[in-house]
């Protein structure tokens, strides 16, 4: 985790001092924080309004839940319930005290020890703080991106004062840079699936049965992808709900699902 924040922050730091200097540098990373934050704070309601989640009150579900996070030594989350079929769950909240577990409908027609290892690879997100880190992460990859769209206008408004080599500098930092903390947050992000998986499966005992979960979640989302639904929310499920193909297979925020299973059926 370390070393991609440390990545991400060094792209930012050399792409800020070739284009706008420290100033520049310190505006982008200002806009990047209030801009975020914002994200960090109100995230969670706009997400489980946005998917028209409602308050959970089925008991074996709160049950797992408790059993959970008394495992895990974290405060119990919220729960909510999507009121769709396609079986699936995703964890929100700025912190282990204001977070919340969203599970869909058709998450209980899976088993009871798999739905239980879906819920465990939540509460393993909820205890690393991983949306802290996320935000983290948005925050300085946004702050790239300012940086790379200065860039891209002050080659217009100021490119014949300039130095042909610094004007390739500035071309170089355009196009890869974004590109640079794009792949730094998705590497990121798949790390931290993993690392759910691994810590998931440890509170239940029973890796096999997130793995078969997976399984079955990864085979309907292949035949029934989620519609009406903004796919910029892909990273918060357990498995991307949306449709893959080839090319969105390279920029996704989850690991393949086959790698997954493969390492959860070796513990």
């Amino acid at each position: 985790m370390l070393v991609f924040l440390g990545l991400l922050m060094a792209v930012f730091l050399g792409a800020g001092w070739v284009i706008g200097g420290f100033s520049g540098m310190l505006i982008a990373l200002l806009l990047a924080v209030v801009v975020n934050l914002l994200s960090y704070w109100y995230s969670d309601t706009i997400v489980l309004k946005m998917y028209r989640a409602r308050p959970s009150r089925h008991i074996e579900i709160e049950n797992m839940v408790k059993k959970l996070c008394r495992e895990a030594k974290i405060p119990e989350p919220k729960l909510y319930v999507i009121p769709t079929d396609a079986p699936n769950a995703f964890a929100t909240g700025r912190d282990p005290a204001h977070s919340a577990v969203a599970y869909t409908q058709g998450l209980l027609r899976l088993k009871d020890e798999e739905i239980e290892g879906v819920l465990a690879h939540e509460i393993a997100h909820i205890k690393n703080r991983d949306t802290l880190i996320q935000v983290m992460a948005a925050t300085i990859a946004g702050a790239i991106a300012y940086i790379a769209q200065w860039g891209y206008w002050s080659l217009f408004f100021h490119g014949d004062s300039r130095e042909q080599a610094n004007i390739a500098g500035i071309i170089a930092i355009v196009i890869f840079a974004p590109l640079a903390a794009m792949l730094l947050r998705l590497a990121l992000s798949r790390s931290r699936e993993y690392k759910a998986d691994y810590q998931g499966a440890l509170l239940t005992k029973r890796p096999r049965a997130l793995a078969s979960a997976l399984e079955k979640i990864s085979d309907y989302v292949r035949h029934k992808p989620l519609r009406n639904a903004s796919s910029a929310t892909s990273h918060l499920f357990i498995v991307n709900p949306f449709r893959q193909d080839w090319f969105n297979s390279l920029f996704s925020t989850h690991p393949p699902v086959e790698e997954r299973v493969k390492r959860l059926r070796e513990m």
